[in-house]
């Protein structure tokens, strides 16, 4: 192992071992959560056959409609109710951070935003009207972020013209439930309850798509951070009002990341009492992203993804069969491997090469 590897393992081994609020939770197949019974004597057999369907349907599975209860406060949070509901209240209602582009202005009659731009003339409009078509991105942040993270990135964003709403993501910061420090809901040992939380992760966020649209944003963009990344990822196969998508962290299939990464040790160490890791690959399946290659990410769409060589949560060799798979299937990829992992993507040189070159992406991807 070359030095430098060893000097970025080090590091992430580091800062794993920083977050001392891990638990191993108890296994649960949790199949209230996914409209099944908790008596079910074959548990494993309803959500594999669960997870089937969801696959099959997914376009139904992930469809939503618009929230009809968006509020954008003074501050710029927008909450509205999301679209499923869980035991948890805190969590069913949705909050995202907007952060509006530094040529964007929003309507003193409240309704939608609008371009402000350089009078050409005297006597000229300093202000376009809607129409003019703005982009936009939503913003999916990594596993237990907390409210003001990847701040930096979003402000990087609104200085070359786009605007972002950074979501928060199902039981993350201000929807986290009640006695939990973490979001072990969302990446867990209780199968239906994992099913329900990504699958909620998706809807939410294309939740906040519409609503950019009400407000006149038509170029529309996603990016994604770890499990961001996979959300945003089966989001963009999903949804047609997306342009293009920008991921850090780049891998297969939920379970393999789960069973082999080092950040979710402690989930596996629950579940691996319990069941395989193809039967964890099956019923997890309908929220990872390798089952939904094969559809292409769609016409006219463009994708960029950045990812460590030495990441020891989202492998390598994982990565690379993602990749691997969007090649085979004609998807418009860019591509991106730093000499870093996980937690030192966060840090310079790396940030600023990824942040660079993402922008750059995004800005030409969602030009007019």
């Amino acid at each position: 192992m070359h030095w430098f590897e060893r000097r970025i393992r080090r590091y992430e081994h580091r800062r794993w071992t920083t977050d001392d609020n891990r638990r191993v939770r108890p296994f649960d197949w949790g199949l209230e959560h996914i409209g099944g019974d908790p008596e079910n004597p074959d548990p494993a057999a309803y959500v594999r056959e669960y997870a089937k369907r969801a696959i099959a349907n997914s376009a139904e599975w992930f469809a939503t409609t618009p929230a009809s209860d968006y509020k954008l406060d003074a501050e710029n949070v927008l909450t509205f109710t999301s679209s499923m509901q869980s035991p948890w209240p805190e969590n069913n209602t949705v909050c995202a951070q907007l952060f509006p582009a530094r040529n964007v202005v929003r309507r003193s009659s409240g309704q939608g935003f609008s371009r402000v731009t350089k009078a050409s003339r005297k006597g000229a409009s300093a202000v376009e009207g809607v129409s003019a078509g703005l982009p936009a991105v939503v913003l999916l942040p990594n596993w237990n972020a907390k409210w003001h993270g990847q701040r930096g990135l979003c402000e990087w964003l609104q200085r070359i013209g786009i605007t972002v709403l950074r979501l928060s993501l199902p039981y993350h910061d201000r929807r986290m439930a009640t006695g939990h420090e973490r979001a072990d809901q969302l990446v867990g040992p209780n199968i239906g309850l994992t099913l329900q939380a990504n699958r909620q992760a998706v809807q939410d966020t294309r939740r906040c798509l519409r609503w950019l649209e009400q407000q006149g944003f038509c170029r529309l963009g996603i990016l994604g951070t770890s499990i961001g990344s996979s959300v945003g990822y089966i989001t963009m196969v999903h949804d047609e009002g997306l342009r293009a998508g920008g991921f850090f962290h780049v891998s297969t299939y939920f379970a393999d990341v789960v069973s082999q990464g080092m950040t979710t040790t402690h989930v596996w160490e629950s579940l691996r009492h319990h069941l395989t890791v193809d039967e964890l690959r099956d019923f997890w399946a309908p929220v990872s992203p390798m089952p939904y290659v094969q559809r292409g990410l769609g016409a006219g769409k463009k994708a960029f993804m950045v990812y460590g060589k030495y990441d020891p949560t989202f492998l390598p060799e994982l990565t690379a069969q993602m990749l691997a798979a969007l090649h085979e299937h004609g998807a418009n990829l860019r591509t991106l491997e730093l000499h870093c992992g996980h937690y030192s993507l966060e840090l310079p040189p790396f940030s600023h090469i990824a942040g660079y070159r993402m922008l750059t992406f995004l800005r030409g991807a969602l030009a007019q």
